[in-house]
């Protein structure tokens, strides 16, 4: 089945790299007008530069609600509307157990990871999102249904996505669809302290021998935005290699 999303407009939080510019390339190679966002302009031009359809950027700080205002605001001046946000903007200023964490890294962990996708929901929804339909896709983790000794806060930010889509999905109904994606290990630069040094071994633990690409999350992306899914809202979707299996048969 092909899934088009032509006559959409996207904008993706940390849109520049990994998985949210995995996400807009894919989003505008099935036919959406996409809108990618992150802290940095050359890195954005550079994503865009990339990638074939219609394409533009805006800077913004995910974690910033003025800069959050200004991106969906840039969106809809540019495109004529908005009908699809991706909340993928992410950040990890923290590796180790809870017990050594500071207040300024769970605040700054918190302000982009969590309170970021209910502020860019509530600057896409005043400016539009939802008259004609609309779905917002919030890129979570594994982590957020796990335990990990050294992604502890990082993974309960990513838990309180999960509720969030559950949350924003029952209040939004039936006008915004509202899902979630759970990727396991993507070999991204953010996850490269992870995965680069044993990707082998890693990848032999998982049931599908390979560790994730950005393009795997992508894919699973477009389905849940597109009319394909229109029946689906409030669910998380867990791509992994099934390394949440492998974790529990250990």
């Amino acid at each position: 089945m092909e899934l088009s999303l032509e006559g959409q407009v996207a904008l993706v939080t940390g849109g520049s790299r990994g998985i949210g510019r995995a996400i807009g390339a894919a989003f505008a190679a099935a036919g959406a007008k996409v809108m990618l966002s992150s802290r940095r302009q050359d890195k954005l031009d550079e994503a865009a530069a990339a990638m074939a359809g219609d394409v533009d950027v805006v800077v913004a700080n995910a974690g910033e609600p003025d800069q959050a205002a200004h991106a969906v605001a840039a969106t809809v001046r540019r495109f004529g509307g908005l009908t699809i946000l991706v909340n993928n903007a992410a950040t990890n200023p923290y590796f180790g157990p809870l017990m050594g964490i500071s207040p300024s890294q769970m605040a700054k962990s918190t302000q982009v990871n969590q309170q970021a996708v209910v502020t860019w929901t509530q600057e896409a929804v005043k400016a539009g999102l939802g008259e004609s339909g609309g779905s917002v896709l919030n890129i979570a983790s594994v982590g957020g249904l796990a335990v990990d000794p050294s992604l502890g806060y990082y993974s309960a930010t990513k838990a309180a996505v999960l509720h969030l889509t559950r949350q924003l999905a029952a209040e939004l109904a039936p006008r915004i669809r509202v899902n979630a994606i759970a990727p396991g290990l993507v070999k991204t630069d953010m996850a490269r302290a992870l995965w680069e040094p044993n990707e082998a071994a890693m990848a032999d633990r998982m049931p599908l021998k390979r560790l994730g690409e950005p393009a795997d999350v992508a894919n699973a992306a477009v389905f849940l935005v597109s009319d394909a899914a229109s029946w689906v809202t409030g669910s998380t979707l867990v791509v992994d290699g099934g390394a949440l299996l492998a974790a529990a048969v250990t």
